[in-house]
């Protein structure tokens, strides 16, 4: 695996005509991360991951510098994994002056959901993105490769992508489990074992609005507010702090339409003791 911390470095290891295979991440990786390099693999010439924490990301009460960053442990599993060339620029090669042009992506899908709960944080997303897939595909189209647990920001770069006529095409991944069905998350190592235990839970609330869906459930916007409501007082009552469970269109994050079968995802993001868990689920309706 070779290492490129600037920008020149990562244009001397990508040639033109090279068709790059591209895993963004913020480092602090785990399983789900290493499954995104290894669906890489194949799609493309060479195998790119990038670290990188993107400080537009983090909101004023986030705290940028608390996030975890493990550097040894990353190129080691990078390394096993296959990964052919890490792009790791610090702050000043990738913002060498202030971002002053950033991304702002459509109010009706970046303002919802995540976006209320962080206003701003898309941008900080988009922006980063944006520029990323600039410095890797500067020599020729390719494949980047984004997981579904961020189901949000999935759509958005998607929707970026196209509308930049960008020369990338935008593959899923699916969301990594433990074996009792938490998604794997670099959040997961701030849960106490109690709270390990507990997190489960966010699951199985999710399945369970699904398993509703999939039964037949009145999709009118009542019925669906009240469904919602219940799943979020369930995980209330045993000590979780709820931003959302919502039932929405997998096309635009909508609220469904009140019939007809259209394909839909349960998604959900609630704080356990003091770090915030995020999931979801894709279901068709009968």
């Amino acid at each position: 695996m070779q290492v490129a911390h600037t920008l020149l470095e990562l244009r001397q290891l990508l040639q033109p005509g090279m068709r790059p295979a591209f895993v963004p991440t913020m480092g602090n990786l785990h399983a789900g991360h290493l499954a995104l390099v290894r669906q890489a693999r194949p799609l493309g010439d060479t195998t790119v991951v990038s670290i990188f924490v993107n400080r537009l990301q983090f909101l004023p009460h986030e705290d940028f510098d608390a996030y975890p960053r493990t550097w040894a442990a990353d190129c080691a599993q990078l390394e096993a994994a296959g990964c052919d060339v890490l792009f790791a620029p610090n702050e000043a090669e990738l913002y060498p002056e202030p971002q002053t042009y950033k991304v702002h992506p459509p109010a009706e899908l970046a303002d919802l959901l995540e976006g209320f709960f962080r206003p701003g944080f898309f941008i900080g997303v988009c922006t980063v993105v944006l520029k990323l897939l600039s410095c890797v595909f500067a020599g020729g189209p390719g494949v980047a490769v984004f997981g579904k647990k961020d189901y949000q920001q999935l759509m958005l770069i998607r929707g970026m992508v196209r509308q930049f006529a960008l020369p990338v095409q935008v593959v899923a991944g699916d969301t990594c489990r433990a074996s009792d069905g938490l998604a794997l998350s670099s959040r997961n190592g701030f849960l106490s074992p109690t709270e390990r235990i507990e997190a489960v839970q966010l699951s199985l609330a999710l399945q369970a609005l699904a398993q509703a869906v999939q039964n037949g459930a009145d999709l009118g916007a009542s019925a669906m507010a009240k469904l919602e409501a219940q799943a979020m007082q369930s995980l209330a009552a045993r000590g979780w702090q709820p931003d959302y469970l919502a039932v929405r269109r997998q096309s635009d994050l909508q609220a469904p339409a009140p019939s007809g079968a259209q394909a839909m995802v349960v998604l959900g993001a609630a704080r356990l003791g003091n770090t915030r868990l995020i999931d979801n689920l894709e279901v068709t309706s009968p």
